[in-house]
């Protein structure tokens, strides 16, 4: 099996980084509580430079967190966009954006949940278990504006399934418990400060 996939598709090589980010400007990540977070974002209708210009700088502030996936509005966009770049329970990489995407329901036959441990670069300094089916299917469009479909299981499913969240105006901690989510809180008010100066390092490092 081929180790990296983009975009969907097999490639022979890759980069350590996705090209992309090479023309990317690094923004800021907002957090939870910011009402851009909070709502559905807004559907794609134009696909041009400006597209491509914010899907550059978004992975570039992706890699500046050390995350595995960015929607648009986690840099204050409202747009439904994400972009990724995540290895799958079998180490196998998948890089790429989609945009406008949904994520395909799935019925409780045949479904396996996964509970493990998340994080959001939203939520800084945070990490709970999270209930995600192990299996994802997300399409979309990419920037050109051709359909485009993406399969995921194992880590990369989850990673599918909670950018997608983000563009529906959902975070993470929405799927935790009151007790559960006021333990996630906690550990933003105690880890905050060392992951953005670790960011901050990182961004010197990376530009």
């Amino acid at each position: 099996m081929p180790s990296v996939f983009v975009q969907g598709r097999p490639v022979d090589a890759y980069p350590r980084h996705a090209p992309e980010a090479g023309n990317g400007t690094v923004r800021r990540v907002t957090e939870v509580g910011e009402e851009v977070l909070r709502k559905r974002s807004r559907e794609c209708t134009e696909f041009g430079p400006d597209l491509a210009a914010l899907i550059d700088d978004m992975f570039v502030t992706m890699y500046v967190a050390e995350g595995a996936g960015l929607a648009a509005n986690q840099v204050g966009v409202d747009l439904a966009l994400f972009v990724y770049d995540c290895p799958d329970d079998d180490g196998v990489r998948h890089v790429g954006h989609i945009v406008n995407p949904v994520l395909d329901e799935q019925g409780p036959a045949g479904r396996v949940l996964l509970d493990e441990t998340e994080g959001c670069l939203s939520v800084p300094g945070a990490a709970m278990r999270v209930p995600r089916p192990d299996r994802a299917v997300v399409r979309g469009f990419d920037k050109h504006g051709a359909p485009l479909v993406i399969e995921g299981t194992g880590y990369f499913a989850r990673c599918l399934a909670h950018e997608t969240d983000h563009v529906d105006g959902r975070v993470y901690l929405d799927r935790l418990s009151g007790r559960e989510r006021r333990r996630a809180l906690r550990q933003v008010e105690d880890n905050r400060e060392e992951v953005l100066a670790r960011r901050a390092a990182r961004q010197a490092q990376l530009t």
